[in-house]
């Protein structure tokens, strides 16, 4: 007795025309779909370990895994003698259907993946977005989680992000910060220049490079007015700026320096008489 491999190959199973053949093919290509997902979702992670949170990656290396797994069926089911032409018109009307229903949240879906890869945003970025200003708590598959400077979390949808304008007030590693000094006419403006100069400098977290820079910028009503510009650590700018300008302000009054109030020079016509209270003296 002869064993003749082809003969093998087409037995039928006894499901339509589907042969041994054909059934071998299906399970290769399927077995093969699935190698090959394997194989580019580890790429996926590997590639994007220092671009993506951990979360963002697994959901990204997900989608790939499951889309090559869902083609490599599409493309063994012929082999089950399997007609897509019905199947591929129920699908159409069905998504369809399903695509106006889903219209907003593809579109987050979408913006979402855009975010994670143009990367305008980051978790812990200091950020205005939306008219809502806060950290970023979470960047979600829908939706961005903002936490306040309230302590309030604010959800908003990825195309509501995406679409609009972002402030990143930590993207530069530097941020900038302004004072505005005054003092009375009768101070030396030099001298307050100075003093403030040698308070910015020796703070540890005020750079130096960008170098601060204070100078004479109005002379005003009630007083000579300075201006100084100041770069710090972005992530610490907040904290730098209360602390320094208590410090000048403490500095330049040790040396005799003070913050002017709004003075008036009142003259009255001859012959008016001022009349102080009861028990006063007028001059």
């Amino acid at each position: 007795m002869t064993f003749n491999v082809t003969e093998v190959l087409e037995i039928p199973i006894g499901v339509g025309d589907i042969t041994v053949e054909r059934l071998l093919y299906f399970v290769f290509i399927l077995a093969l779909g699935v190698a090959v997902a394997k194989v580019v979702s580890i790429n996926v992670r590997r590639a994007l370990a220092e671009r993506l949170p951990v979360n963002e990656r697994e959901l990204l290396a997900k989608l790939v895994y499951y889309g090559i797994i869902v083609w490599a069926f599409v493309v063994a089911l012929p082999q089950l003698e399997f007609d897509l032409s019905g199947l591929l018109v129920a699908g159409g009307i069905a998504g369809l259907v399903i695509g106006f229903a889903s219209q907003s949240v593809v579109s987050n879906l979408i913006s979402g993946l855009f975010l994670m890869f143009e990367h305008p945003i980051r978790i812990g970025d200091n950020i205005n977005v939306a008219d809502v200003s806060g950290s970023v708590e979470d960047i979600r598959v829908l939706s961005t989680v903002i936490k306040t400077y309230d302590g309030i979390y604010i959800r908003i949808p990825n195309e509501k992000v995406f679409t609009s304008n972002i402030t990143n007030y930590v993207h530069n590693p530097a941020r900038r910060f302004t004072y505005e000094i005054r003092i009375r006419y009768a101070d030396d403006a030099n001298a307050a220049i100075r003093i403030a100069k040698e308070v910015i400098e020796t703070h540890p977290f005020a750079l130096k490079n960008p170098a601060p820079s204070v100078f004479v910028d109005n002379l005003g009503d009630n007083s000579v007015n300075l201006t100084a510009y100041i770069w710090a650590p972005a992530r610490n700018w907040w904290d730098v700026r209360t602390d320094l300008l208590w410090k000048i302000k403490v500095a330049l009054e040790e040396n005799g320096i003070e913050i002017p109030f709004p003075q008036r020079t009142v003259r009255f016509a001859d012959g008016l008489e001022v009349k102080g209270r009861p028990g006063e003296k007028n001059e």
